[in-house]
């Protein structure tokens, strides 16, 4: 995934940068794998939004500065920036998280709506958001110190050899190949183990959600893993919860149970969320929801619901 690690020199690169101009050219055609990278490091789009401002800044000013000298290789120079400011900005927002209200999930990537229209804006939206990982994936990465993602993003998802990674990070490679190995482990032991096809995500999808808002609690307890978990992160600003639930039957009598204070005026549509199958909800035309499901291999059972309605992250649904 990503573009050609750092070293690989583009066109841009083989030229240098020495002047504003085409320090503005370099950063617009890397901007795409920056948002990628940064987003996969922070799981937060603000965050991300932020840490690309401060690397502009950062690469214009070293860019205008004429005792400064060229930079021969714009691409490696900028995700060395971006990353040094992920990993500061990571620190900020852990401190954040400490009064955070409730379970803390990633913001969603959401895509169009199915059969939306989407113009040359959209298209570069979704272009510049592809690398995005799994929502469930980034849920992982959240239990890793900064460094070991920092190291598994770069290597595992972006394909940076060891000695690149070492470079970015300011590490030896013997200590990348150690960061690497933990969180590999960490990720494999904790990630999902199945990954449905997206046909058949979205019909256990709509199976789930005729169960749930119609209040069947017989159909949930069907499609319900023994060990489902539900996770909604409302930041005591919508509906959440104070904490995850598990257990296929408290998690089905609380789904049953909110049936009946569904509102009117909530509407649902199929979108893709940071690369997969999933379904958004509005009320009265505004945002109000995304959920996204894991599935569990066995009769392609629900093993983990995520429920973002925190309106903060919702600035992708539109």
């Amino acid at each position: 995934m990503g573009g050609d690690p750092a070293g690989r020199a583009g066109a841009a690169d083989a030229a240098g940068v020495a002047d504003s101009a085409g320090a503005a050219r370099a950063y617009a055609e890397h901007r795409k794998l920056l948002f990628s990278l940064v987003y996969n490091l922070l799981g937060s789009v603000a965050d991300t939004e932020d840490v690309l401002q401060d690397t502009w800044l950062a690469w214009s000013a070293r860019a205008a500065d004429p005792a400064a000298g060229e930079i021969g290789h714009p691409k490696a120079y900028l995700v060395r920036i971006a990353v040094n400011r992920a990993l500061a900005q990571r620190a900020a927002a852990a401190r954040r998280r400490e009064t955070y209200v409730g379970p803390w999930l990633p913001e969603p990537l959401v895509g169009p709506a199915d059969g939306a229209d989407g113009g040359a804006g959209d298209a570069a939206l979704a272009a510049e958001r592809a690398e995005a990982v799994s929502l469930a994936l980034l849920v992982v990465l959240e239990t890793l110190s900064p460094l070991e993602r920092s190291a598994f993003v770069l290597h595992e998802v972006f394909g940076y050899s060891g000695a690149e990674v070492a470079a970015l990070l300011g590490r030896s490679p013997a200590a990348v190949r150690q960061l690497v190995k933990r969180a590999r482990e960490h990720v494999r032991d904790r990630r999902p183990r199945y990954e449905a096809e997206p046909g058949v995500r979205r019909r256990v999808t709509e199976r789930f959600l005729a169960a749930a808002l119609g209040g069947d609690l017989a159909a949930l307890l069907e499609l319900l893993a023994p060990d489902v978990t539900l996770v909604g992160d409302g930041g005591g600003r919508a509906p959440g919860g104070r904490r995850p639930l598990t257990g296929r039957a408290k998690v089905a009598r609380l789904l049953a149970a909110l049936a009946v204070r569904t509102g009117p005026g909530l509407e649902s549509s199929w979108r893709t969320v940071n690369g997969a199958p999933a379904v958004a909800f509005t009320a009265f035309g505004r945002p109000f929801a995304v959920l996204v499901l894991d599935l569990a291999p066995e009769g392609d059972l629900v093993s983990g619901i995520h429920a973002v309605s925190n309106p903060d992250k919702l600035g992708t649904l539109t």
